[in-house]
């Protein structure tokens, strides 16, 4: 098995709605905030190539919508989704597997391209596109909170594809099982891969940077916040029990992290590139 980090660019966020009602005087020590109290994000995913199977997770925003949807994100940074394929060495008919933790447009809005004004390919046109059956409805028929998360140019065009692939009881990858989380979005999936060692998981939106390890700091964008509390403490536990190694697709600086048990409960232990255990 190999893993590739590839980084799809930045993003730009409020600050308050990404820390919910931890005040800002505690988040901005972690995570900086600009004079309109934005803060930036990365959208780091991850290639996972083993045998025949080239796995990509999540893909990034893409670059569909509109000047206006695009002037509320502020994106930059020099990386692309395309571009860092290129760098790590595939090309896009390379993916065999476009697996997304959930269908939040940040999350997998590169996995569609516009041909048209109306008229859209798969950016992977050989892959399965892998969805949970109960998040595929939740996106599909969405709740007036997360309806504007949920883009219909993102999502309907797999299932007209027919590439759509739904993952039943157990995960469909050798060496990658799945936790169910429901705090954030109902069925967000978080892979857990075993690699040589180490036990890595893409932690996406349950624990976005550093700065949301401790228990009170949730999203003000999750749908069930204490349901949030509860996952968060049963996960971190487990993490720093085992040891997990924790990628982190939105933290700005840091790519991966492991916690510790401390008085004070879970807390960062170290950050490091993912390459320092490759």
């Amino acid at each position: 098995m190999n893993l590739h980090v590839i980084h799809t660019g930045n993003f730009k966020l409020d600050g308050g709605a990404m820390f919910g009602v931890v005040p800002k005087t505690l988040w901005e020590r972690t995570n900086p905030a600009d004079e309109k109290n934005l803060c930036s994000w990365s959208m780091r995913c991850l290639l996972v190539e083993q045998g025949e199977q080239l796995v990509l997770i999540d893909n990034g925003i893409g670059n569909k919508q509109s000047e206006k949807f695009f002037s509320h994100y502020y994106l930059h940074g020099e990386q692309s989704l395309m571009g860092s394929l290129q760098h790590a060495g595939f090309k896009p008919d390379d993916i065999t597997d476009m697996f997304h933790t959930h269908l939040h447009f940040d999350h997998c809005g590169g996995g569609v391209l516009q041909t048209g004004d109306n008229s859209y390919e798969l950016a992977f046109p050989k892959a399965r596109y892998w969805s949970h059956r109960d998040h595929w409805k939740w996106a599909t028929e969405p709740n007036a909170r997360e309806k504007a998360s949920f883009l219909t140019e993102n999502i309907q065009p797999i299932e007209d594809s027919g590439h759509l692939f739904f993952v039943g009881e157990e995960s469909p990858f050798t060496n990658i099982d799945l936790i169910t989380v429901d705090g954030h979005t109902d069925k967000q999936m978080l892979p857990k891969i075993s690699y040589k060692e180490h036990t890595i998981v893409f932690v996406a939106d349950l624990l976005p940077s550093v700065g949301h390890i401790p228990l009170p700091y949730v999203m003000g964008y999750d749908t069930r916040p204490l349901l949030t509390l509860q996952e968060k403490a049963a996960f971190l536990k487990e993490a720093a029990d085992r040891k997990y190694v924790l990628f982190l697709e939105h933290d700005p600086v840091h790519e991966c992290c492991t916690v510790k048990h401390t008085d004070k409960g879970v807390r960062l232990d170290e950050t490091f590139p993912l390459a320092d255990i490759l």
